[in-house]
C-alpha cells in the first residue's frame, strides 16, 4: 500500500465530499419538506401560569413520530418595524418530512389531546404551512 500526499489525500477527499453533497442536494430535491409554524395569542396573555400550561402542551408534540424538529418560542424583542409582528406570547415551528407526515400529525391521538387540554388557553392561533422549494 503506498502512502499519499497531503495534496493527494485532499484532492480525493475534497472530490467525495463534494459528491457527497451534490447527492444531499438531490435527495432534498426530491423531499417536498413541510415547515408548521403557528402563533399562539393567549386569552389571559399577561398570566405566566397560562403561557407556561400552553409551552408544556406544545413540548409533549415532540413524542408524534412525524414531527422532525420543534422549536417553541416567544416574542423576541426585535427592533420595532411595520413589517414585524410580536403581538403573540408563544410560537411554534415544526418540520415534517413531507405533507403526509403533516397530517398523519394532525390526526395524532397526542395532537389531539393537546388541542382539547389547551385550547382553552389562547384567543387566537395563524397558522402557516409552507413547503420546500
Amino acid at each position: 500500500m503506498s502512502k499519499l500526499s497531503r495534496r493527494q489525500f485532499m484532492a480525493i477527499t475534497g472530490a467525495s465530499i463534494v459528491a457527497g453533497s451534490v447527492k444531499g442536494e438531490q435527495l432534498m430535491e426530491t423531499k417536498t419538506q413541510l415547515i408548521h409554524t403557528a402563533y399562539f395569542w393567549l386569552k389571559n396573555p399577561e398570566s405566566k401560569a397560562d403561557r407556561d400550561q400552553l409551552i408544556a402542551g406544545l413540548q409533549t408534540l415532540r413524542q408524534v413520530p412525524t414531527v422532525k424538529v420543534l422549536h417553541i418560542g416567544l416574542p423576541a424583542t426585535t427592533e420595532k418595524r411595520d413589517v414585524v409582528d410580536n403581538s403573540f406570547q408563544v410560537s411554534e415551528l415544526m418540520m415534517f418530512d413531507d405533507l403526509a407526515g403533516q397530517s398523519e400529525y394532525q390526526a395524532h391521538p397526542i395532537h389531539q389531546a393537546f388541542v382539547e387540554n389547551c385550547s382553552h388557553l389562547w384567543s387566537k392561533v395563524a397558522v402557516k404551512d409552507s413547503i420546500t422549494v
